[in-house]
């Protein structure tokens, strides 16, 4: 007897800890993040890719410093007929007002790169989000439309950074193939890397200024269209509600 009631009790704490683990191990439908389990706390997750069975892709470019190959890719981007994602810093946006006018006219979408490209990490809650709302404005100012989008800098993120952003309706958007142009690799060094990483849902990392990115963008777009895939923006490829993120950063409909 005196074992049947140590097995009793062993049994219930047993289950009580697998409610809690679920419980905190649920992630929250249709936020900007994932809520997944660690030990003792929980860690946030921007959105890293999607998991779809639809051959599409997102290409994206960050603006921080430099403008002269912008509107190249532009041009490359309507001659392919495909449509991307720019992540902007605040003082890139001021300093190329008209090459911002140019990107939101030629029908792209414009996310939010933070106002000065600081190791957001470091800042404090309100400093993050002083750096998200003077960047969107002046953002709206040009374009008068919203911003939905946020890449931290670095891709450096933390638990306060993913709440501060959502907290502004900001999906943080990472990314799963990275092609490393800003290192001033080779064009085909650069398509290697997507042909070697990209799959559905994948969301790909250019940097506006990289030494060999028009060329390199047209090799991948060569290459991807060959193999079927639908090149995209980032807010047609995710899903803005009724979804979930899981431990890995993959968004999936719920």
């Amino acid at each position: 007897m005196p074992f049947c009631v140590v097995k009793s009790r062993t049994i219930k704490i047993f289950l009580a800890m697998i409610a809690v683990v679920i419980l905190l191990c649920v992630a929250f439908e249709g936020s900007a993040c994932a809520n997944v389990w660690f030990g003792y706390s929980t860690r946030l997750v921007p959105i890293y890719n999607v998991d779809t069975e639809k051959k599409q892709v997102a290409i994206t470019f960050d603006a921080a410093w430099g403008a002269d190959k912008t509107e190249e890719i532009i041009e490359v981007l309507n001659e392919y007929d495909v449509t991307a994602t720019f992540f902007l810093v605040g003082f890139w946006v001021e300093e190329y007002s008209e090459i911002v006018k140019k990107i939101d006219e030629n029908g792209f979408e414009i996310g939010t790169h933070s106002n000065t490209h600081p190791d957001m990490v470091k800042l404090d809650k309100s400093t993050m989000k002083n750096e998200l709302e003077v960047s969107i404005s002046k953002i709206k100012d040009i374009t008068g439309k919203e911003v939905k989008l946020f890449r931290a800098p670095f891709g450096s993120y933390n638990n306060t950074l993913i709440e501060t952003a959502g907290e502004l309706g900001l999906q943080t958007i990472q990314w799963d193939v990275d092609t490393l142009d800003w290192k001033g690799i080779s064009a085909s060094q650069v398509t290697d890397r997507v042909m070697k990483k990209v799959k559905n849902g994948s969301i790909i990392l250019m940097h506006n200024n990289a030494d060999y990115v028009v060329d390199s963008l047209r090799l991948c777009l060569d290459w991807l269209k060959l193999k079927g895939y639908e090149v995209t923006s980032v807010g047609e490829l995710v899903y803005s509600e009724g979804y979930s993120i899981d431990a890995n950063g993959v968004q999936h409909k719920s």
